[in-house]
């Protein structure tokens, strides 16, 4: 397998380094991490950031709340469609997607890959149709025309499964290697997860999504957070308990296993480049 680390959306809230803990000026840098994984199965994209037709048509397929509040750069050359194609495939060629969950930020893409089926937690997809993902910004998070012309989802339980390092895991996705695995780690979202990939040379990369936001927060022996993603993954989140409780096992996994793992999330700047520049 052949991994391509993807910067699918980005965004600049005022702050600068209150969000991202670098940035000199007003403003800070924030990404949407995505994963293109060449496998043996066809394509395999791990969640999409915004897509084309977010590009085209922020509102109403994006929440003029989180437009402003995040100032999100729509930008058709970061889609993944665009990348995709600048990496010599098709669209077409995408015969997989993997959604940690359906916020706004993750799943935009989804409609640009019209033959891809589509894997997520089947918790997730209910909440989300629902708009159940907090009294405030659950109608604002989740936005169903982007993902109203999947036709192909594939549903799985929220754990129960084969122990991967101590975590629930859900294998055999259908279609994909197994290789890949579905991580719940709850708390962001009720149906929220990582993914795992194994690479060639036997270690693993987990994708935590949005299980937390900046680097500080996994290794080192002192964990820190700038004070603004510390509020807005505290305004975003919609079990505290279960989200804190599974940022201390990914602590705790980065301890015990951090030769084998390596861990990251979605939006860390930081952590994007340098996984972008080892690919």
């Amino acid at each position: 397998m052949r991994i391509h680390h993807l910067n699918c959306g980005t965004c600049c809230p005022m702050g600068g380094r209150l969000f991202d803990g670098r940035s000199d000026g007003a403003r800070g840098h924030l990404v949407c991490h995505c994963l293109l994984i060449e496998t043996n199965y066809g394509l395999v994209l791990v969640d999409t950031g915004f897509g084309t037709k977010d590009v085209e048509r922020p509102r109403p397929r994006l929440s003029p709340f989180f437009l402003t509040l995040n100032n999100i750069q729509l930008r058709r050359e970061e889609t993944a469609a665009a990348q995709v194609r600048r990496l010599g495939f098709a669209p077409e060629d995408v015969r997989h997607i993997i959604v940690s969950h359906l916020d706004f930020d993750h799943a935009g893409g989804l409609e640009d890959f019209p033959k891809a089926t589509v894997h997520v937690t089947a918790r997730e997809k209910e909440v989300a149709d629902q708009q159940r993902g907090g009294a405030f910004v659950g109608t604002r998070r989740y936005r169903p025309m982007q993902w109203d012309a999947v036709e192909d989802w594939r549903l799985y339980p929220f754990g129960g499964g084969e122990r991967w390092f101590g975590f629930d895991a859900v294998r055999d996705l259908d279609g994909l290697p197994p290789e890949i695995l579905l991580i719940p780690l709850q708390g962001h979202t009720w149906g929220h997860a990582g993914v795992a990939v194994k690479e060639n040379d036997g270690n693993w990369l987990l994708y935590a999504s949005d299980a937390y936001f900046y680097r500080g927060e996994i290794g080192g022996a002192r964990h820190e957070c700038t004070p603004a993603l510390r509020g807005y993954q505290t305004m975003m989140e919609v079990d505290r308990a279960a989200r804190l409780a599974n940022l201390e096992r990914l602590r705790a996994l980065d301890r015990e296993h951090g030769s084998e793992v390596r861990i990251f999330c979605a939006h860390d700047v930081a952590e994007f480049e340098l996984l972008a520049g080892q690919s």
